[in-house]
């Protein structure tokens, strides 16, 4: 397995989250009140909103602007109406893209997409051309250099706590959960003291499409400017850069 977990330690090696903290609480913002409109504003009887709150705590978002984007999605307080859909496609290399969208104008977002798409050799395609290729999956990163435990010891606590699947790349574990045991494995994870580089329902491919170095790096461009898209909530892929041409890549910048 890798792609979106792939691109979740290339962003933690480049160390750019706290550069877009401002983006992910917006993002976090449509989140939840998306959550809150179709599911009510009580995180107790709505779990994709108790989901949304709890991944906004994790990074910080102020307790403030969580209940605002509450009020906002059941309508206390007046707040753009965005939807959410899926888009499907592909990149550089012929690697398989799928966008998780929150946006209040699909037709505008949509032509947005077509255009960075475009511009990095890539393109979208029609609705399930390679949702196929993803499978739902609890995801959780751990960073090995957060723990006195070596690699084997890192994947028999993970198996204990209930994984489904570890997988190991450089200094980090990616542990793979059903989606319904995914909270449970990762507060087991806590409880062990364990630190999550990301943790999140993911679409996870179930094959990989290596990427050489002409096309990687052009991938590499294009997940940064998807990433910073306001109207992209997540976007998968399948791709497999060999760390020799990662290594490559990083030495040039």
């Amino acid at each position: 397995m890798a792609g979106h977990s792939k691109w979740a330690n290339i962003k933690h090696r480049k160390k750019k989250q706290d550069k877009k903290k401002a983006k992910l609480f917006s993002k976090l913002t449509r989140k939840i009140t998306v959550a809150a409109r179709e599911g009510g504003g009580d995180p107790e009887m709505n779990a994709d909103l108790a989901f949304a709150i709890e991944k906004a705590k994790e990074n910080d978002m102020p307790k403030e602007n969580i209940e605002k984007a509450i009020k906002r999605g059941t309508g206390e307080l007046e707040g753009v109406d965005y939807k959410q859909f899926k888009y499907e496609g592909y990149g550089p290399g012929g690697v398989a893209l799928y966008f998780d969208i929150m946006s209040d104008n699909r037709n505008r977002t949509a032509s947005e997409l077509r255009h960075i798409l475009s511009e990095h050799g890539g393109n979208l395609g029609e609705d399930g051309c390679v949702a196929w290729m993803f499978e739902r999956k609890g995801q959780i990163i751990i960073d090995l250099k957060s723990t006195d435990l070596d690699e084997d010891e890192v994947m028999m606590e993970a198996i204990e706590a209930g994984a489904e699947d570890v997988e190991t790349e450089d200094d980090t574990i990616t542990v793979y959960t059903e989606t319904n045991d995914f909270q449970d494995v990762k507060a087991n994870l806590k409880k062990k003291g364990f630190e999550f580089v990301e943790s999140d329902l993911a679409m996870v491919p179930n094959n990989t499409i290596k990427v050489e170095k002409s096309d990687a790096k052009k991938l590499l461009n294009l997940m940064d400017e998807l990433e910073d898209h306001d109207d992209i909530q997540e976007v998968y892929s399948n791709f497999d850069i060999p760390a020799d041409v990662m290594e490559q890549i990083e030495n040039e910048e």
